[in-house]
């Protein structure tokens, strides 16, 4: 069962399903890795170290590597697996929607419109969220705000600064990113870019998209 994994990256992919792929080498092996849009964003530049937490899912024809930046991705994503008819890459595409921090407050206040800013997520499927996972997600640590994490994983060495404050071209980039792989196409992505705020950080300016693109805003 794989945990984690460091090496080097060495692709960033979108699958035909619009999934998103990371290519890890460590001791000459090379791991595909499916990741969050947010996880794929903060990975790092090509031939580059990368750290990631990872979860192993295994099916019956297939063992599928899942990764993310820390460990409170990962908890949610297997509590997420936990809940009744959600699957991967609904969990996936809910953690590429929403950090660890937002997942949590949006069932602790049942705030069933910030999860169905993700596609694939009706109301009822947000309603059913709330009830499998409101007792379990109770259960866990709290969760440190965004901008504390660097996440590259322990002892990469960078400071909290370091990964606290990117620049709004990279906000931008990791906004992208996280819609291409939740299925928009490149049309609406650029229309819907061009009319992002000023100002926010990735997560604030994705939930901004996804609720112009849904037609709330």
């Amino acid at each position: 069962m794989i945990g984690s994994l460091r090496g080097s990256l060495l692709e960033r992919t979108v699958r035909a399903d619009h999934s998103l792929e990371l290519l890890v080498e460590t001791g000459g092996v090379g791991y595909r890795v499916q990741v969050p849009a947010g996880v794929a964003g903060r990975a790092g530049d090509l031939g580059g170290p990368v750290f990631l937490y990872v979860h192993t899912h295994v099916r019956e024809d297939a063992l599928v590597l899942y990764g993310f930046s820390t460990r409170e991705e990962r908890d949610c994503f297997e509590l997420l697996l936990g809940a009744h008819g959600v699957g991967p890459s609904l969990a996936v595409s809910l953690l590429s929607a929403l950090s660890p921090v937002a997942l949590r407050r949006a069932v602790a206040d049942e705030d069933l419109d910030a999860l169905t800013v993700v596609p694939g997520v009706g109301k009822k499927t947000a309603a059913r969220l709330v009830l499998d996972l409101a007792t379990r997600f109770a259960q866990l640590p709290a969760v440190p705000e965004a901008g504390a994490q660097t996440g590259t994983g322990p002892g990469d060495g960078r400071s909290p600064e370091a990964g606290a404050a990117p620049d709004r071209a990279q906000q931008r980039d990791e906004v992208k990113v996280a819609l291409g792989s939740l299925g928009y196409g490149p049309d609406e992505v650029r229309q819907v870019l061009a009319r992002l705020p000023a100002e926010g950080t990735a997560e604030e300016l994705l939930r901004h998209a996804l609720r112009e693109l849904a037609g709330r805003v």
